[in-house]
């Protein structure tokens, strides 16, 4: 019987945990991955698996969906989520993910007009970089 672990990894499955290892290294970054919000990630990761089997083209845009479905879920249960880290003054506010279907996703501050940190990279994010 072959060993499961011998079996490649499909481009899918890839796309698919790295999207979600990204997401959970952003959330414990703001120390917010508790087991209801990774439940949140899991049932993400669900949806989109079935989005990117219809379309497999779209496997580099996984990262940043999982990230706006869970910034969805958190606003409605917990509140804004990742709030911006640039910005000292004014209303707290969130970041937004950029490109919105795109490869490469970053979180963005409107508000300043800054790229604060690739999607997966929260955690090391000083105050951002304007975009080019």
């Amino acid at each position: 019987m072959d060993d499961p672990s011998d079996t490649p990894v499909s481009p899918l499955e890839q796309a698919l945990h790295a999207a979600r290892a990204l997401v959970l290294s952003d959330l414990a970054a703001d120390e917010v991955a508790a087991p209801d919000v990774v439940s949140m990630v899991e049932e993400s990761v669900v949806q989109r698996r079935w989005w990117v089997e219809q379309w497999p083209e779209g496997a580099p845009y996984v990262a940043g969906l999982v990230a706006q479905d869970v910034q969805d879920a958190l606003l409605e249960t917990h509140g804004r989520w990742p709030l911006c880290p640039v910005c000292g003054s004014g209303d707290p506010h969130a970041l937004e993910v950029e490109p919105e279907l795109g490869p490469d996703p970053h979180w963005v501050c409107h508000k300043a007009g800054v790229k604060v940190a690739a999607v997966g990279a929260l955690g090391s994010a000083p105050g951002g970089t304007r975009p080019s």
